[in-house]
């Protein structure tokens, strides 16, 4: 069965194109990816990303729950701070990648991946063994995404929030668009800077029509998920499923950063131990020299054809009208200015190793 999201008859009656996501019927783009992308980046663009998965957490051994499971540490957050982070599972690979946001001390708000709801509600159930309270309200949750550096200015009359003063990574609860107590937060997944509100699927027409009225003068568009999918790649942000998964090391997707050994969580120890033993491979950013596009799941060789890893993620950037991409690769080939080779339908492409982001 797919799932609708509140907002799909009014994808469709923007003319979207809609395709299957995550089991959810999305909108995948509305005037073109090239065009949505540049909305973006230089304007002011929404995303309908009420697939996505919203838990809540509440308990006096709630934060010790978050502890065990995430990565991060937590104990940092402060009440309105969002951390990212990993589920690690218990043979060194990644159950899922998602934001923890601290409503209060005892109250915490996990935001998941679409594809993988009811493989982290379980697996968070496993580990629940001291009476935390866990709701999952994905189905009654709506979320969109404001994106774009008009996206301030744009949203400024909606709400009692002073949104130009809010710091990346945070968020408040307050009035927006005539509706009470919705989540906003200075989070997305562009590098355009923006917005993430949540609201109960009962207001999000509401929400979604505010939005678009005050963001007309911005020229504020609708945007799918293929603009999505190239605004995060030209950043170098992993995308679940593409280039971390069961089967991939934390460490070697580059998320040693929200690896935090100062407390014992899920497979800390066996973490430790790869990262003490020395990482074999490494998730890099790419720039391809010659023409082609690399695609997920293309073998990544040395000039002597010799196989050295794979294409994880890769498109044509519209910011930089080339070829970019993610993928893994053998450590001694993971230097930046690194020559690779992509294959492409049996062709040896010519690629370069660049640390992301690939747009500044």
């Amino acid at each position: 069965m797919i799932k609708n999201t509140a907002l799909t008859d009014v994808h469709v009656a923007l003319g979207a194109k809609m395709v299957p996501f995550a089991g959810f019927n999305m909108p995948v783009q509305y005037s073109g990816i090239n065009d949505e992308h540049e909305t973006v980046r230089n304007g002011v663009g929404v995303f309908d990303v009420s697939h996505m998965g919203e838990f809540i957490l509440k308990g006096d051994h709630a934060l010790d729950l978050v502890q065990q499971i995430s990565s991060n540490d937590a104990s940092k957050l402060y009440d309105g701070k969002v951390q990212y982070a990993y589920i690690p599972n218990e043979t060194g690979g990644v159950v899922d990648d998602f934001l923890v946001y601290r409503i209060d001390e005892k109250t915490y708000f996990l935001v998941v991946n679409a594809s993988n709801i009811q493989k982290d509600w379980d697996w968070i159930t496993k580990y629940n063994t001291n009476g935390v309270t866990m709701k999952n309200i994905s189905d009654e949750t709506s979320l969109f995404a404001i994106q774009g550096p008009k996206a301030a200015e744009a949203l400024a009359g909606l709400t009692d929030i002073d949104l130009a003063t809010m710091e990346y990574y945070t968020f408040k609860k307050g009035v927006f668009a005539g509706i009470d107590n919705v989540l906003v937060s200075a989070t997305g997944y562009t590098g355009a800077g923006g917005f993430e509100v949540y609201v109960a699927n009962e207001h999000a027409k509401t929400v979604w029509d505010a939005i678009f009225e005050a963001g007309a003068p911005y020229g504020i568009k609708p945007i799918g998920l293929g603009a999505r999918d190239t605004l995060r790649l030209e950043m170098g942000f992993c995308l679940y499923g593409n280039d971390i998964d069961d089967t991939t090391s934390p460490l070697e997707a580059g998320l040693g950063w929200v690896t935090k050994f100062t407390k014992p969580f899920v497979n800390a120890e066996g973490l430790k131990a790869q990262k003490e033993a020395g990482l074999k491979n490494k998730l890099v950013g790419f720039e391809l020299i010659d023409r082609g596009i690399a695609r997920h799941g293309y073998s990544i060789v040395d000039a002597e054809g010799h196989p050295i890893g794979h294409v994880t993620s890769g498109t044509q950037s519209p910011t930089l009208k080339k070829s970019i991409g993610l993928g893994y690769v053998t450590i001694d080939h993971a230097k930046e200015g690194s020559e690779i080779y992509i294959e492409i339908r049996n062709n040896r492409v010519k690629a370069v190793v660049t640390k992301p982001p690939f747009v500044k």
